[in-house]
């Protein structure tokens, strides 16, 4: 990719947040990282990401939440969504895509470059 992409990941597990961000910086991504919904939401605001990853369970509001805050406001509602998630039921894949992610990934299905892939496909 020519130009940097700007990616938040919004994760509460350390070490995943550390592997996927080692993964996207070596593909020449710059990463922003937030351990929680609301820390990921201010980040959006104010860095406004060229996309975001981010899980469904975390402290705080989850990521179905953090999805439908970002898209009521707009100035970042056209911004990106990937979900990234062990939530893998019909049912919470349907929702995450009604509200307005691009892509649901289950993470245990791929591999951080497997992601990567499908999130470099969303950024061109």
């Amino acid at each position: 990719m020519a130009e940097k992409h700007k990616v938040l990941l919004v994760e509460d597990d350390e070490y995943l947040i550390g592997i996927y961000a080692t993964k996207f910086e070596l593909e020449g991504c710059e990463v922003l990282r937030a351990g929680t919904g609301e820390e990921g939401l201010a980040i959006i605001k104010k860095e406004k990401p060229d996309l975001v990853l981010a899980d469904i369970l975390m402290p705080g509001i989850s990521g179905f939440e953090l999805i439908k805050k970002v898209k009521a406001d707009k100035e970042i509602q056209d911004i990106p969504i990937v979900i990234l998630s062990n939530l893998g039921t019909k049912d919470d894949m349907a929702k995450g895509l009604k509200l307005g992610a691009v892509d649901y990934i289950i993470k245990v299905h791929l591999t951080p470059t497997e992601i990567f892939e499908r999130v470099k496909k969303i950024l061109k």
